[in-house]
């Protein structure tokens, strides 16, 4: 049985499962599958802003409504005559 294979790099994978495996071996399979599927630096860099941005304006919010709740009410209530 032959245990070696290639990385997408074109270097010999020579690693072997441990017996105790719950994945079977599938585990550096799936990783070299989720590192080819990763998209490009240029790609990771603008997905990483956008996320900044979202957060920055749900932060916006967050502030805006903490403001709205700490201002004193302008009206405390009207009086109402009873008979």
């Amino acid at each position: 049985m032959n245990d070696e294979s290639q990385t997408p790099g074109g270097e010999k994978n020579t690693a072997r499962p441990a017996a105790n495996c719950m994945c079977g071996g599938t585990g550096p399979s799936i990783s070299r599958f989720m590192q080819m599927m990763a998209p490009p630096e240029g790609a990771s860099k603008h997905f990483r802003q956008a996320r900044v941005e979202m957060l920055k304006g749900i932060r916006e919010l967050l502030d805006q409504r903490i403001d709205a709740l700490q201002k004193d009410p302008e009206q405390k209530g009207t009086k109402v005559s009873v008979e």
